[in-house]
């Protein structure tokens, strides 16, 4: 009879556990007896993950939220560490969010446990002293862009690049007349897209800007439709809370229960939070105006210490301005509508971007959940190693 695997996950917020999940039914088609434990989202749960722990308490934002997440924060960590170190996994794989994973990867690795971190820090963008702590912390690296992959030899660590999972999901030819369909708004009056971030502390920062916004855009484009996907019962709430509070009940605004891609691939023009939907905006090859705020102190203390002089992804990717970043003070419902309505009308700078976006998803679409499953299988400890690791006597010795 084949031994039960256990392989320990833990992803810190919606991006990661849309990134981990593939990972999950890719494993579990190599090792069908495995079981997967740890801490992630409702899409890693659906493919098979037992959630210790709600993922929401490590989906936080900025040194202000992070100070008051602090203890509940370090309490689950201690707790997972404790329980992990107690009844080993053959494997941990952080997901993202480092300032959780790697000091658990840390204390898990001394304890003979392997490691892999798949989503690698951001040291091409800030904190690039963080290679240092990413080395004790790690056997091996699992990165999304290819230009990390040098970075992480340079440090003689082990690193494997996979690809992005939601270049994947995506279609060679996105369907903009289908999404319509799908998602009942018809194919006549423009579409703006608005993804004000998948946190609740974005959506504190982001909706009653976005609805000031499109209150703006309105005015300049009379017969234009908005369309809001969120990801969670609360922050669907928590937006249409925003509505009520910033009188925009009357504004053409259908909110959607997740449904982000559909979204995204029936607009004309997407307005998002950077982060990964400004990642995902881009593999659709949808043209986007980037924005974002965070709390005076967090930008105070972060952005003296950014690498390079744009924050979103696809500029990132591209190496240069592609698509228009409007941040922090100059994030204004004024700044942000003339960006929006401008790139509305300017079908040159449109196709501009989405040729430059498609060639971000052929370089990204490389079935990144096969390729990391390939990486991770050879790193599982044998059944003798976490046996000895239990205190239980065997032939093979103690292992390593």
């Amino acid at each position: 009879m084949a031994r039960e695997v256990r392989v320990a996950m833990v992803a810190g917020e919606a991006s990661g556990d849309e990134i981990a999940a593939p990972l999950v039914r890719a494993l579990k088609s190599r090792l069908p007896h495995a079981r997967f434990v740890g801490i992630g989202g409702p899409k890693m749960q659906a493919a098979g993950l037992e959630s210790w722990y709600p993922m929401e308490t490590l989906s936080v934002r900025g040194y202000a939220e992070a100070a008051r997440s602090i203890p509940a924060i370090l309490s689950i960590r201690r707790q997972l560490a404790a329980r992990l170190r107690a009844d080993p996994p053959d494997i941990f794989i952080g997901v993202d969010a480092p300032d959780f994973n790697l000091g658990l990867e840390i204390m898990l690795r001394r304890a003979g446990v392997p490691t892999v971190q798949y989503v690698a820090p951001s040291i091409w963008a800030w904190r690039g002293d963080r290679i240092h702590k990413i080395k004790r912390a790690v056997d091996h690296v699992l990165v999304l862009f290819p230009f990390e992959v040098p970075l992480y030899e340079r440090a003689r660590i082990p690193v494997t690049f996979v690809g992005h999972p939601m270049a994947d999901g995506i279609p060679d030819v996105p369907d903009a007349d289908s999404a319509r369909e799908q998602i009942r708004v018809g194919t006549g009056a423009p579409l703006i897209a608005m993804l004000p971030g998948s946190r609740r502390g974005e959506l504190e920062a982001h909706a009653g800007l976005f609805i000031e916004t499109a209150r703006r855009i309105v005015e300049q484009i009379p017969d234009v439709r908005f369309l809001v996907p969120l990801a969670t019962r609360p922050t669907r709430s928590q937006f249409e809370q925003a509505l009520y509070d910033f009188k925009g009940q009357d504004l053409p605004v259908k909110v959607l229960f997740g449904h982000s891609q559909l979204a995204m691939t029936a607009a004309e023009v997407v307005l998002v939070a950077s982060g990964t939907a400004a990642l995902e905006a881009a593999l659709l090859r949808r043209p986007m105006v980037v924005t974002y705020r965070v709390p005076k102190l967090t930008y105070r203390i972060m952005w003296p210490r950014r690498y390079l002089p744009y924050i979103a992804l696809p500029n990132v990717l591209a190496g240069r301005f592609v698509v228009p970043e409007i941040l922090q003070d100059d994030a204004t419902a004024e700044n942000l509508s003339q960006a929006v309505v401008n790139l509305y009308r300017d079908r040159v700078v449109r196709d501009r971007q989405a040729a430059c976006f498609a060639d971000m998803y052929r370089a990204l679409r490389c079935n990144a959940a096969e390729r990391a499953a390939e990486a991770v299988i050879p790193l599982m400890r044998a059944p003798a190693v976490r046996r000895s690791r239990l205190g239980v006597a065997t032939a093979g010795g103690t292992g390593s």
